[in-house]
C-alpha cells in the first residue's frame, strides 16, 4: 500500500508543477514554493523569482559555501514574489548546466505550435 501512497504523491505534485522554458528551449517542471515560508533544505535546486524574471538559481550548498553566491541569494530572497524547486541531478556539470539554463528561463502558460 505504501507504494500507492508514494505514487499519488509523485501525482499530487506534478500537478502542481509549473513548467519553465530555459534558455536552450529544454522544459523543466518545477514545483513552486511559499515564498512566506521558503526555505533552503536537502539536496534540491531552488529558483527565486521576481514576475516572469529569474533572479538567483543555486542550492543550499552553494549559499552556505560561498560568499558571493550568498549575497546574491540574499538580494534575491528580498526582490523575489516567488520560489521553485526541483530535484538536483546527480552529476555536478549536469546540475551547473540545469542552473545556467535556468538562469534565463521564462515560465510557459501554454503550448505554441510555432
Amino acid at each position: 500500500m505504501m507504494v500507492v501512497a508514494e505514487r499519488f504523491e509523485d501525482l499530487q505534485a506534478a500537478a502542481l508543477a509549473t513548467n519553465w522554458r530555459g534558455r536552450s528551449g529544454r522544459f523543466y517542471a518545477l514545483e513552486p514554493l511559499p515564498l512566506e515560508r521558503f526555505a533552503l533544505t536537502g539536496e534540491q535546486l531552488y529558483l527565486l523569482t521576481a514576475g516572469e524574471r529569474v533572479l538567483w538559481v543555486g542550492t543550499a550548498d552553494e549559499v552556505i559555501a560561498e560568499a558571493m553566491t550568498r549575497a546574491r541569494f540574499r538580494i534575491a530572497l528580498g526582490a523575489a514574489d516567488a520560489a521553485f524547486r526541483m530535484d538536483v541531478p546527480s552529476g555536478e556539470i549536469e546540475r551547473m548546466t540545469i542552473a545556467w539554463d535556468l538562469e534565463g528561463a521564462e515560465p510557459v502558460l501554454g503550448l505554441r505550435l510555432t
